[in-house]
């Protein structure tokens, strides 16, 4: 028997429940879980506010951390701390939220050197996202010597730690928040400025003052849409979220006449070379006592309220969930 936070059917707060071992998919490796994240996508399927979850019932968590218990997989052996975020977990295949996962071995990936299980799941998806939001940036050519890079949704998870490794990597880091009250952390995290969320909600022009070399955005909706519109001349902006909604009330001015770049990020089906490396970045270039003062630790009966609080923006930084 394991413990997992269930749902039945879709609309419904999920709620804890004790499952037989043989309730967990037929898969090749089962895993202790030891820890998982609280994602913004988790809190939707948790709360069933929105259509996250493809597959019913369902136990929830895009993400966790823990110790193999059986495998059939040659990659992995008994004892072996693994981790895994993405491929459709907690919305297509059961997840992290429990005391017991059973993926395929091709899903996983060993616990990066450098970092421990909690470690790792206070960077979990967001900071994984994170992490490939930056190097998208790097990528295409942005340098600190060309100008700020903007950060939306800074306080939440990804914009969290997006703030802090663009800030620990040179750049000029201007931090975009709907909580100006959690200036004191954004600067911590080493943002040189933050601003209010309100100054990006509002249409914008095709082409207002070209003021960002680079941005991470979380949000999507009309708030990408007035980023994409303050780029400098070859610009790049990451977009990684849809907070603010799925529409995206944009021109092609940005991209025709400034030479702007939009690179999408996909955390979910990213291919594991790109997956491996990115997380082994987050193991080297991460400060973990930053990332200590940005984490909050939870047990897992806490997640639907804490799930409620993140949808109403009211969590800041990244939550861990501790599976007992």
């Amino acid at each position: 028997m394991f413990d997992a936070l269930f749902l039945e059917q879709a609309g419904q707060m999920a709620k804890l429940v004790c499952l037989p071992d043989d309730a967990l998919p037929a898969e090749e490796v089962t895993v202790r879980v030891h820890w998982s994240g609280l994602n913004y996508k988790d809190a939707l399927a948790v709360t069933g506010r929105g259509p996250v979850v493809r597959n019913w019932p369902m136990v929830p968590g895009i993400d966790f951390a823990g110790v193999v218990e059986h495998s059939a997989s040659p990659d992995f052996s008994v004892g072996q701390e693994v981790i895994l975020n993405g491929w459709g977990v907690g919305e297509k295949h059961w997840g992290g939220f429990a005391q017991k996962a059973c993926v395929p071995g091709a899903w996983l990936q060993p616990l990066p050197q450098g970092l421990s299980g909690q470690q790792a799941m206070a960077l979990g998806t967001a900071g994984f996202t994170a992490m490939l939001s930056v190097q998208a940036l790097v990528r295409e050519g942005v340098e600190p010597v060309h100008g700020p890079v903007l950060v939306t949704g800074a306080t939440g998870g990804v914009g969290s730690v997006a703030v802090m490794l663009l800030a620990q990597m040179g750049y000029e880091v201007v931090a975009v928040t709907g909580r100006l009250e959690e200036q004191a952390y954004l600067h911590q995290l080493g943002a040189t400025e933050v601003l209010a969320r309100s100054h990006f909600e509002m249409p914008s022009r095709p082409l207002e003052k070209a003021r960002w070399a680079g941005a991470v955005d979380v949000v999507g909706g009309q708030v990408l849409a007035s980023v994409c519109a303050s780029m400098k001349p070859q610009g790049v902006v990451a977009a990684c979220g849809l907070a603010g909604g799925m529409d995206f009330p944009a021109t092609v001015a940005p991209f025709i006449l400034r030479g702007v770049t939009l690179v999408g990020i996909d955390s979910v089906m990213c291919p594991q070379p790109v997956r491996r490396q990115a997380w082994a970045r987050l193991a080297e270039q991460v400060n973990k006592t930053l990332l200590a003062g940005l984490t909050r630790v939870i047990p897992l009966p806490d997640v639907p309220a804490l799930a409620t609080e993140l949808l109403d923006g009211k969590v800041r930084g990244r939550i861990v969930v501790e599976v007992p």
